[in-house]
């Protein structure tokens, strides 16, 4: 840093020398005029600290306190913006990935013990509460519903083996009913994302109407113009039970093929499979709450589908405001847990459930079958725990047993 002293010389010849002098990387720090000339701060390699100490010295004079400045004072100079150098940021503090990571795994660990010691209290305080928590949440079940269950649980039960207790609430409290579709007909409409088994539903209902009250009074219906052969895949159930098929392209048409078919006594919508996040599904369902009136809705909803995204569905669909629910693809799931705990958490019944293709066979009555679901959820817990047992052994032990 080079403090000069020009006297009479303008600050262009000012800038001109110091460029000369200390190259074209010279910076202005500062300036100030003197009775003799001008005094500049000029910098190559600057210092952040000597650049404060500098700037500290080297101030502008005060003006004088009056109500108008000396005509003679020339302005103050200031230097252009690209030559003042940005303040310098004060370096990061130096990290400790190594400190870092230890804190962490022991805020983890403290957390786990507290849980464990919180968990462990209430095995004391209510041991049989706590039971039926953890025989909910193996199902898994999930957590708000395994607490909600629980808060319905009797003071005392009489109940031999209290093993059964969460098993016997999921019976009692499961949402199900008769759904009158195949005995009394009507309207009805299935919705629900894409691949889930809509159309397939439609043909198990439509085949379980004509083994009952025969194929005169039936009629399908298709909206579906999103998925290639989507219409061409009921068509053949159509051509198989004899049955007649519509096509329709939008809310008003299906209105229109609606009306035609009054004298049908059961006629079944298959709609268009949309991801739950499709930006479409609002403009789509609004389409079908317009053309379908006061016909009843059946959502179709996936067992094999992961906790969040099966909620999602119901959430999401709940814009139509469906009667009541299909479960599909039981013998496809890992675990039941998530889709008995979205249809407990938005109390949607369950009117259906479907565990296979085969058509009609794989399409049962919900309220028929309810003991029947919650066995088959338990079932799979028990194979999944066997299956991690298994998978345990074999990777810890595995090789020790190849050797011997």
């Amino acid at each position: 840093m080079k403090i000069k002293r020009y006297t009479a010389a303008t600050m262009r010849a000012a800038l001109g020398l110091i460029r000369a002098e200390q190259g074209e990387e010279a910076v202005i720090l500062s300036t100030r005029r003197l009775e003799d000339g001008v005094e500049v701060v000029s910098a190559v390699d600057y210092d952040a600290a000597l650049m404060g100490d500098a700037t500290r010295h080297v101030t502008m004079p005060s003006p004088p306190a009056s109500d108008a400045a000396p005509q003679d004072a020339a302005p103050q100079y200031s230097a252009p913006q690209h030559l003042v150098p940005p303040i310098a940021p004060q370096p990061p503090a130096p990290e400790y990935p190594e400190l870092q990571r230890e804190l962490k795994d022991m805020r983890q660990f403290l957390e786990s013990e507290l849980a464990a010691l919180g968990w462990h209290t209430q095995r004391q305080r209510n041991p049989f509460s706590t039971r039926v928590l953890e025989e909910l949440t193996a199902l898994d079940i999930a957590p708000d519903i395994t607490r909600a269950l629980v808060s319905r649980l009797p003071k005392r039960t009489s109940a031999k083996n209290p093993a059964h207790i969460p098993l016997a609430l999921l019976v009692k409290h499961l949402p199900m009913l008769h759904d009158p579709t195949c005995i009394d007909g009507g309207v009805v409409a299935v919705v629900g994302p894409t691949g889930v088994g809509k159309t397939t539903t439609i043909a198990k209902l439509a085949a379980r109407w004509c083994m009952r009250q025969g194929n005169q009074e039936l009629a399908l219906v298709s909206t579906d113009g999103y998925r290639i052969g989507a219409r061409d895949q009921l068509l053949t159930y159509a051509r198989l039970l004899d049955v007649p098929m519509y096509v329709a392209d939008g809310g008003p048409h299906l209105a229109q093929i609606l009306a035609r078919l009054r004298h049908k006594r059961l006629v079944l919508v298959d709609t268009a499979g949309l991801g739950q996040r499709d930006k479409r599904v609002p403009e789509q369902l609004d389409s079908l709450r317009q053309g379908l009136g006061g016909a009843r809705v059946l959502l179709t909803l996936p067992s094999a589908g992961e906790s969040k995204a099966v909620d999602e569905i119901v959430r999401v669909y709940g814009r139509i405001t469906p009667d009541a629910c299909i479960l599909t693809k039981i013998d496809e799931a890992a675990s039941l847990g998530a889709a008995l705990s979205a249809v407990l958490r938005r109390e949607l019944p369950i009117a259906y459930l479907c565990d296979g293709q085969r058509v009609p066979e794989d399409l049962h009555d919900a309220e028929d079958k309810r003991l029947w679901l919650v066995r088959t959820a338990l079932e799979l817990k028990n194979h999944s725990r066997s299956f991690r047992d298994e998978e345990f052994l074999a990777r810890n032990f595995g090789r020790v047993h190849t050797h011997a």
